[in-house]
C-alpha cells in the first residue's frame, strides 16, 4: 500500500470537531460507511476517513454524503406520512367506535327507560286488578252469605230460588 492510501488527505477535519453530539457523530460515521458500500473511489476514502474518525470535505464525498442523507430523510419522511395516516385512520376509529358506543348506549339506556315504564304500568294496572278483584271476592262472599241466610230462612219457600241459583252455577 501507498502511504497515501493509508494517510487521509488534507481534505478531512475529525468529525468531533463539527459540534455534533455522539449519536450524530455515529449516524455520520454510518452514512460515510454506506456511502463507501456503493462504491466510488472517492466514497472508499471517506469510509478510511470516517473508520479514523475523520469527515472527507472533498465536493464529490461530501456531495456522496448529502444524496444518501437526503435518501435517509426522504425515507424518514415517507415513514413519517404514513405513521401519520395511520395514526389519523386509527384516531378516527377510535372516534367512531365511540361514537358507535355511545350511540348504542343511549339507545341501551332508552331501551330500559321503555323496559321500567311498562313494569311500572304492569305494576300498577296489577295492583288496580288485584283491587278489583278483591272487591269481586268480597261481593261474592257477601252473595254467597246472603244466599246462606235466605236459604235458612226461607224454608220451604226456596225451592224456585235453588233452581234458578242451580241453573245459574251449571252456566259458570
Amino acid at each position: 500500500m501507498s502511504s497515501s492510501s493509508q494517510q487521509p488527505s488534507t481534505n478531512a477535519v475529525p468529525d468531533t470537531q463539527l459540534g455534533l453530539t455522539e449519536d450524530e457523530i455515529q449516524i455520520l460515521r454510518h452514512g460515510q460507511q454506506a456511502v463507501a458500500a456503493a462504491g466510488s473511489s472517492s466514497s472508499r476514502a471517506a469510509s478510511r476517513a470516517s473508520s479514523q474518525g475523520l469527515l472527507m470535505i472533498d465536493s464529490s464525498s461530501l456531495s456522496a454524503l448529502g444524496r444518501h442523507f437526503d435518501r435517509v430523510m426522504q425515507h424518514i419522511q415517507q415513514r413519517l406520512e404514513y405513521l401519520m395516516e395511520q395514526s389519523q385512520i386509527v384516531t378516527l376509529s377510535v372516534y367512531d367506535q365511540s361514537g358507535q358506543l355511545i350511540d348504542n348506549a343511549d339507545a341501551e339506556i332508552a331501551r330500559y327507560h321503555d323496559i321500567m315504564a311498562q313494569i311500572d304500568e304492569l305494576e300498577l294496572d296489577f295492583d288496580r286488578i288485584r283491587h278489583i278483584r278483591d272487591i269481586v271476592r268480597d261481593y261474592r262472599r257477601r252473595a254467597e252469605e246472603l244466599e246462606r241466610e235466605l236459604e235458612r230462612s226461607g224454608g220451604g219457600g226456596s225451592s224456585r230460588r235453588d233452581r234458578g241459583h242451580r241453573s245459574h252455577r251449571h252456566r259458570t
